[in-house]
């Protein structure tokens, strides 16, 4: 599993997935790149969230003007990096900042406990 990198081709589709996690960020934001470094580094071992999709979207780059019509609620962003956890195409839970554990914490709590693997 690998975090994927959202552009404005690509994110509406994304969001429409049944479980999905969106990292919003820019590309200048060191604790953005430490993030997506991080989560990298768990879904290259993660089998626990396989069911659950994971996309980081740069705000700074070119062309996201109806992402950004669709969700005006990114506007209020203070901190970065910025994590939405997404059901449906609707935005069920956020949080600021970094960190696996946080992450995983918040993925039970929306989402239920992983699936565990067949015996």
């Amino acid at each position: 599993m690998a975090l994927e990198t959202l552009d404005a081709g690509s994110w509406a589709g994304f969001l429409k997935a049944p479980a999905a996690v969106l990292v919003l960020g820019k590309s200048d934001c060191p604790a953005c790149s430490d993030w997506s470094a991080e989560l990298d580094r768990f879904l290259a071992s993660d089998t626990a969230w396989s069911h659950v999709r994971f996309g980081k979207l740069l705000l700074d780059q070119r062309g996201l003007i109806e992402f950004k019509r669709a969700n005006p609620w990114i506007a209020g962003l203070e901190t970065l990096p910025h994590n939405g956890l997404f059901r449906d195409g609707a935005r069920v839970a956020e949080f600021a900042g970094a960190g696996v554990e946080r992450l995983a914490a918040r993925l039970e709590r929306v989402f239920g406990a992983p699936p565990q693997p067949a015996a």
